[in-house]
């Protein structure tokens, strides 16, 4: 099936994938059963809300499940705060479990819950079970008709691809939108830390969490454990942060799974298999997706592109624009609502018939369709790194003047000493057309440092509109330095993570272990290839502009005593020593950048 563009109206919606689909809102009453406490199979008692339409009959059923508290889902928090846009200081992101009032009035129970140890659920034993008996008790229910299907996002999203799994009977459908990880239970490791760069994030959305902690004076921990935690305490790169430092010194007592991930920052090789062996077992209709938005928190948009990949059963895929949804979440609900139409209540609404990808293109602001992802017709094609900050398609001849030509390098301190972010920069000439860029990318680089390791941060740029030229005359031998830029994605990988699983790995999706076994220090001034995965994106460089390629070591905090000013934009550990970094571009290292150019 080609690709193709939608017929543009006037304007687009990065928020309304359409097509236009709605039905009338015939439920304007709404009956709530709050607190309700149902028990699970080994007796502990999950708590839950229920809000459905008050009618007699039954209704199909819309379950939201996740670790963050039901108490600031629902339209109680609707109704206090508005939808706020991602620019607002206001945007909470855990408020993810849907429009309730959307849902109810047109026919559907909405069940907001949160397994055990969360918010007012008791606690103790295993949680595996708890969404799968939830849904079978939902089924059951007076006013359910027997089919359940799942909505939310983000961690509302992980519970749906886990549950199904599970295969519970009633599930029929699943939306899981910004759906985290699709290696390891919840997310897993590699999606949300490419490259193996440990970023904030989970710290930062932390401070949300509805779990029940019980805090004391910190303890021994197991021996191993107790062995990781010390080697953790003495990271010179965690000490310079004092707010990772004091989570670390507090043994788990505090955001327990991120203590983990801070004394054991690698991947589990059996949790990967376990999930490529559970992928199959996923066999209700599935629509994923998320935004460009992820691909600084990553988790998300990796995600969601790896389910899609691995999923066998009906599926979708949407990927929509470069600011988050709002929140409370309630965009594209048509979407959402046409999706259960279809799979819950059995109505024809055309989305099995149409092209099974839709993607959101900046810099034309148009949705576009594909038949897969990547998108088939995709022409991939190298960028060469080459001398003078420049980009281009051209390797140098064998035997050439150009076959050898001595490195570039930058030296980057650690925040300790500046906030000022070295660079590279690598452009192309102005444009001579449009070049559409869709799909994921990968940079090799060719490099080596002065230390045993660093942290590669790469970072894809439309620069521009620029009409200058190159040139001998004044005013042209310099690129102007006045040029708009636009940070279209990044990449990341810790060197000491360089190591690649070849039968996993793709061109353009490099597989790397990351786990503790394959990560191995880097021997100072050994030249090293290090292939990059950068997030996927959708943009349409215009004419004139140029494409730009940042290759940098180091991310800052934005905000007070190491905090952040976007909760969902966080920045990365990196080194606490100075660093020289040599990048090498001739015939026989060939830096170079793979990019999704797709035809016009």
């Amino acid at each position: 099936m080609p690709q193709a563009a939608f017929t543009p109206p006037l304007l687009q919606s990065a928020e309304n994938p359409g097509p236009a689909y709605d039905r009338e809102p015939t439920f304007p009453a709404m009956a709530r059963d709050g607190d309700v406490m149902v028990p699970m199979r080994d007796g502990v008692k999950i708590c839950i809300d229920v809000y459905r339409p008050e009618a007699p009959g039954k209704f199909p059923a819309l379950l939201a499940f996740a670790i963050y508290n039901k108490d600031f889902q629902g339209p109680d928090m609707a109704a206090a705060l508005p939808p706020q846009p991602a620019w607002s200081p206001l945007w909470t992101g855990p408020l993810e479990a849907g429009d309730t009032k959307f849902f109810v009035s047109r026919g559907y129970v909405h069940v907001i819950g949160s397994p055990r140890g969360i918010g007012k659920s008791e606690g103790g034993g295993s949680r595996e079970w708890d969404c799968y008996d939830l849904i079978e008790w939902i089924a059951q229910q007076p006013w359910c008709d027997g089919n359940v299907g799942m909505v939310g996002i983000s961690g509302f999203g992980a519970e749906q691809l886990q549950v199904a799994k599970l295969q519970p009977p009633h599930l029929k459908a699943i939306f899981p939108f910004d759906s985290r990880g699709a290696y390891g239970e919840f997310g897993g490791f590699r999606d949300e830390y490419p490259g193996g760069v440990i970023h904030l994030f989970r710290y930062l959305v932390g401070h949300f969490s509805a779990m029940h902690q019980n805090r004391g004076a910190p303890g021994a921990l197991p021996p191993e454990r107790e062995t990781l935690w010390r080697e953790a305490m003495n990271n010179p790169d965690y000490k310079m942060y004092p707010h990772i430092a004091n989570l670390l010194a507090q043994k788990g007592q505090h955001m327990p799974p991120y203590f983990q991930l801070l004394i054991d920052p690698f991947d589990k090789e059996t949790a990967v298999e376990k999930s490529e062996a559970e992928f199959d077992r996923i066999n209700v209709p599935t629509y994923t997706g998320s935004g460009w938005y992820g691909y600084t928190y990553k988790t998300h948009l990796n995600g969601c592109q790896h389910w899609y990949r691995n999923i066998k059963s009906p599926k979708k895929l949407l990927l929509a624009g470069p600011a988050h949804v709002e929140r409370p979440y309630h965009t594209f609900h048509s979407e959402v609502l046409r999706w259960h139409d279809q799979w819950l209540k059995g109505i024809d609404t055309g989305i099995t018939k149409e092209p099974p990808v839709k993607y959101w293109v900046m810099g034309e602001n148009v949705w576009r369709t594909a038949a897969d992802w990547p998108v088939p017709e995709t022409q991939w094609t190298k960028l060469y790194l080459s001398s003078w900050e420049r980009l281009t398609p051209d390797l140098p001849a064998p035997s050439s003047a150009a076959e050898t030509l001595p490195s570039d390098a930058f030296v980057q301190m650690p925040p300790t000493q500046t906030s000022t972010i070295q660079r590279l920069r690598y452009m192309t000439d102005p444009l001579p057309h449009d070049v559409l860029v869709a799909g994921p990318i990968a940079l090799t680089l060719y490099a080596s440092i002065d230390q045993d390791d660093t942290n590669w941060i790469v970072v894809l740029k439309d620069v521009g509109p620029d009409v200058s030229v190159m040139s001998v005359r004044e005013g042209e031998r310099q690129v102007p330095s006045d040029l708009r830029e636009r940070e279209v994605t990044r990449g990341w990988l810790k060197a000491s993570n360089r190591a690649i699983d070849e039968k996993r790995s793709k061109p353009w999706w490099p597989w790397h272990p990351l786990t503790r076994e394959a990560a191995k220090p880097v021997t100072p001034g050994t030249i090293e290839e290090y292939r990059i995965e950068v997030m996927a994106t959708a943009n349409l460089f215009r004419k004139g502009h140029r494409i730009c390629l940042d290759v940098t070591s180091l991310d800052l905090p934005t905000g007070v005593a190491g905090a952040t000013n976007a909760e969902y934009v966080p920045y990365h550990i990196c080194s606490s020593k100075t660093v020289l970094h040599k990048v090498y571009h001739d015939r026989s290292r060939p830096s170079h950048l793979l990019l999704p150019i797709v035809p016009q």
